[in-house]
């Protein structure tokens, strides 16, 4: 569904943030792009959404296909029409609309009005409480309530591809738990290809099909979840576990192998 080849993106005309980005998204599949802080998550998210320009960003190398076209070049606003939404990093929300008018934002490309009431029952499904507040003002939800509204917006646009920036940044565990299983469920009983950038390792590779480990920009590592998480390297430096079990911090770790495997 999805392909990055060699991309490369820059900041301000200088700043080179991705250096030859390689990876692939098959349809209906949920793959984790992981990596610590700074290695360029965030920005392929916008690379492939089209929200590099606002920041100033710029793919100058590359390019990026979606359904065999390319999409690197266009607009975000043609870039959703096509079916990929992105739910941003920090619960971002129209603040001071309530939550059923926040839905009915993410429904404001489509052109079969008549079937956006029945989306939204669907959405108030997945996410009991949404419906409890839905004449509730967004800004005055809690902030687990926020990213359920976040993501029951990009459901409203009908994606074919939802890419999901750090969805539980901030949230407490047992709410990052519900979260990730209705994510789930959205993959499973809608069919929606799901792209999901997550700092908590072990709850992406959980639910996912396929993962990709970024690091300075580039894929340095990339398999099946369950073969990560066997991985000595993977399981001490983004897992925090040594051979024995015991806990690390990133700090603490001393020496890690990058095993690149670039992508033709």
């Amino acid at each position: 569904m999805l392909s990055l080849n060699n991309i490369e993106v820059i900041y301000d005309d200088v700043i080179l943030v991705l250096k030859g980005m390689s990876m692939q998204v098959e349809e209906g599949q949920i793959v984790a792009l992981l990596g610590a802080n700074g290695a360029g998550k965030s920005t392929t998210l916008k690379a492939i959404s089209g929200l590099l320009k606002p920041e100033d960003g710029e793919v100058t190398d590359g390019e990026i296909i979606f359904e065999d076209q390319p999409i690197h070049n266009r607009e975000a606003s043609s870039i959703v029409r096509m079916g990929v939404f992105q739910v941003m990093e920090g619960r971002r929300v129209f603040e001071h609309l309530t939550v059923e008018e926040n839905l009915r934002a993410g429904a404001y490309i489509r052109k079969d009005r008549g079937n956006v009431g029945k989306d939204m029952a669907l959405v108030y499904e997945y996410f009991p409480r949404l419906k409890e507040r839905r004449n509730q003002t967004a800004g005055y939800l809690s902030g687990g309530e926020q990213q359920m509204l976040a993501i029951g917006r990009a459901m409203m646009a009908r994606p074919k591809l939802m890419m999901l920036d750090e969805p539980s940044l901030g949230l407490a565990p047992l709410l990052v738990k519900e979260i990730f299983n209705i994510i789930q469920r959205i993959n499973q009983e809608r069919g929606v290809t799901i792209l999901l950038v997550e700092q908590n390792a072990r709850l992406a590779l959980g639910i996912a099909d396929y993962a990709f480990i970024m690091e300075s920009g580039r894929i340095v590592l990339e398999g099946e979840p369950a073969v990560l998480a066997d991985n000595p390297d993977v399981r001490e430096f983004y897992l925090g576990l040594t051979e024995v079990g015991k806990r690390k911090s990133y700090r603490e770790v001393k020496h890690y192998k990058r095993r690149k495997r670039w992508l033709s």
